[in-house]
């Protein structure tokens, strides 16, 4: 079915969430519930990891792109279909299309990376690179879809794809019945929504926490204002959940049925995607992980047993790099020092065997000679170490002022 505006399209209930379990049977993965000890004793309850990150294409998102475009009318169907993104709602259409037989067309943005553009080709999408942001990707695709005919899949405005996702929901509360709170993650506000329908409908006692990134928040402002606000230049390394302007479906809803919208930082989701990795053995995108965050940033406001959904796995290898190191700094794992000391033979040897009493790993330097800031005699190094916390970078600051350097950063 095909809605031209969004004042006329009609609510999501529960039986849309049910009718879209049916329909996913044997197309999506029923997730794994894994239980995460180190969170659990941190927020003094069970908390448990709803498992999207290991669902067919690496997030939730098949779930709802598959209940929209099954819902085509014969003649849409034959037009195809056309959808604009970054990376996990392309992957999605993509296999939806092709596990229906629907002709695809993907716009994704020049600067997408490698891994996710040849995900989406190998499921069957002709993936076309416009623009450089996600905007400009989004207004290509609708052009398309003008000019052709073929049905703009959006990837959360729309009732279809808010009841495939609230599937998800319907999973919770099958697997952790006894749940009393669920924390998911907030871009457009599909996932939350949906999962909001589905379990408030069934446990109103249930709290659902949603959690956006503090740089791309358009949720809070919108919800003080009563209608959708779009923030300008959002800026986050969670792209799943970068989204600028709430969808009108979703933010009925969300308005409606979300008990809380939390903000988390930049470190804190680079710490929470650290977490997963470490101590689940899970990869889990920032995006997936900023559940988490809200976990890590305040342990005592939520109420156990706590379900937190990781959204999504779909990480670009450069990225967790980045995310990686990022997410040791802010742990106090990693720490990055410039100090001075007198040029001569030997003098780097000398330095670096301080490092090695106070076992400091040493994983890059940078030794300067030529600078007018630095005297006849003198160089400047600065060094990436990987530490064994706060403490630990302590004793190495201490260590090596003991030793005659003056650290100056």
């Amino acid at each position: 079915m095909s809605y031209r505006t969004a004042d006329s399209l009609p609510p999501v209930t529960l039986d849309d969430v049910r009718g879209a379990q049916k329909m996913l049977t044997g197309v999506a993965r029923v997730t794994a519930m894994e239980g995460s000890r180190h969170l659990s004793q941190l927020v003094g309850a069970p908390v448990h990891f709803k498992c999207e990150n290991l669902q067919r294409t690496g997030s939730f998102k098949l779930r709802g792109a598959y209940v929209r475009i099954a819902g085509l009318l014969p003649e849409e169907r034959a037009a195809g279909v056309v959808a604009a993104s970054a990376g996990n709602h392309a992957q999605g259409v993509a296999l939806a299309s092709s596990l229906l037989g629907v002709r695809s067309t993907v716009f994704m943005p020049k600067g997408a990376p490698l891994p996710k553009i040849s995900a989406t080709q190998d499921y069957g999408a002709e993936v076309r690179l416009h623009g450089q942001v996600v905007d400009e990707t989004l207004a290509a695709a609708q052009e398309y879809a003008a000019e052709t005919g073929a049905v703009f899949i959006h990837p959360f405005d729309h009732p279809d794809v808010i009841a495939g996702q609230g599937t998800v929901g319907l999973e919770i509360l099958e697997q952790c019945p006894e749940a009393r709170t669920i924390v998911v993650g907030i871009g457009g506000g599909g996932l939350a929504a949906g999962i909001a329908t589905a379990v408030k409908s069934l446990r109103p006692d249930v709290r659902i926490v949603g959690v956006q990134a503090a740089g791309a928040a358009a949720y809070p402002p919108s919800l003080a204002a009563g209608r959708p606000v779009a923030v300008e230049n959002p800026v986050t390394m969670a792209d799943g959940i970068k989204v600028g302007r709430p969808g009108d479906v979703p933010f009925r809803i969300i308005g409606d049925l979300v008990d809380e919208v939390r903000t988390v930082t930049e470190d804190a989701l680079a710490t929470a995607l650290l977490l997963c990795l470490e101590r689940a053995k899970l990869v889990v995108e920032p995006a997936g992980a900023s559940p988490v965050a809200a976990l890590l940033s305040d342990p005592g406001a939520f109420d156990g047993p706590v379900v937190a959904v990781l959204s999504g796995g779909n990480v670009d290898p450069v990225l967790l790099q980045r995310v990686l190191r990022h997410g040791m700094a802010a742990q106090g794992r990693y720490l990055a020092v410039r100090l001075r000391l007198t040029d001569r033979p030997g003098a780097l040897a000398t330095l670096l065997g301080v490092l090695s009493v106070v076992d400091a790993n040493v994983l890059d330097v940078s030794h300067v000679r030529t600078d007018p800031r630095l005297g006849l005699t003198e160089a400047e190094v600065e060094l990436h170490l990987e530490t064994k916390g706060p403490v630990h970078c302590v004793e190495v600051g201490q260590a090596l002022r003991e030793a005659g350097y003056t650290v100056i950063g």
